[in-house]
């Protein structure tokens, strides 16, 4: 029996904090600069991630490539949405075979398993809660079980910016929480919020560990900037409250990731920087020594 991955599950209730960036920039690097393979979830209705990637390379050739396999995993109903309708059906047995047309091959380490617009359904609760709270656990057995798919040492969920049902499912199994914030006003109070909420949503299962950074920060030279520096010590401090009032295990990386224009091209442009790959690489050190 193959070995079970690494989970980790990238949130954030407040929108443009760069979430969906992240996810994709820290797989990216992960299957390039290491042995690992690596699958990545996009759970979220609104498709952001799925969507990039579909417009992934300039010249238009994986956009081609990939518009072939999306339109035919569509159309063999091979979609997360279908995924989750046959494990909600009242059936003990979920059959629901695992392959290449329901995982997308990014690249040879590096795979994918994108949205559809039908997870919209899933945000109005028209599947019960208790009813799918075991879908994502028994999703990864599938794949891990699969002969047909390689053994991936980490997978990676870019979750809505809303608790839905997908989120319950994910969170209640997953070894990490990765939550991004910036250096702004909301950083400190919406990281506080997030920590407050978490433990009272995923219980009674057991709570993931929380990891907390800082993404798009302000720098001068190699350096955070005075109001990043702030804001960062700002989160710290609520996370190190948060872990003690909640009795929760979180944490705030020292690692941190700067603000830079191309990164919004990063995943329709076929790559990370070139300057951001170190700081992603020191990231994910911190990511893996938390959960080890």
């Amino acid at each position: 029996m193959s070995k079970s991955p690494k989970t980790i599950a990238t949130i954030n209730f407040k929108g443009g904090v760069g979430k969906t960036t992240v996810t994709w920039c820290l797989g990216d690097v992960v299957s390039a600069f290491s042995n690992a393979k690596v699958l990545m979830f996009d759970l979220d209705a609104q498709m952001s991630l799925t969507q990039a990637i579909a417009l992934n390379e300039d010249t238009g050739a994986l956009e081609e490539r990939f518009g072939a396999w999306y339109e035919k995993a569509t159309s063999r109903e091979k979609t997360i949405f279908h995924a989750l309708d046959r494990f909600a059906r009242p059936s003990s047995h979920f059959d629901f075979p695992i392959g290449f047309d329901f995982i997308y091959q990014i690249a040879n380490d590096f795979h994918f398993v994108p949205s559809v617009e039908d997870l919209y359904w899933t945000e109005l609760e028209v599947f019960d809660r208790e009813g799918v709270k075991d879908f994502i656990r028994r999703l990864l057995g599938k794949i891990t079980n699969s002969p047909k798919v390689p053994s991936y040492d980490y997978v990676l969920f870019d979750c809505p910016p809303s608790f839905t049902l997908l989120s319950y499912s994910v969170l209640s199994c997953c070894n990490l929480v990765l939550i991004p914030v910036n250096p702004d006003f909301f950083a400190s109070k919406g990281t506080n919020l997030i920590l407050n909420s978490l433990k009272m949503r995923i219980e009674p299962f057991p709570i993931p560990k929380i990891g907390v950074f800082m993404n798009k920060a302000k720098t001068w030279g190699s350096s955070p900037t005075k109001e990043t520096a702030f804001y960062m010590r700002e989160v710290a401090q609520v996370c190190a409250k948060a872990a003690k009032a909640q009795k929760i295990d979180a944490t705030f990386f020292e690692s941190w990731i700067p603000e830079r224009v191309g990164v919004k091209r990063a995943i329709t442009s076929g790559g990370v920087p070139g300057e951001l790959v170190d700081p992603f690489k020191q990231l994910w050190a911190e990511v893996i020594k938390y959960i080890a």
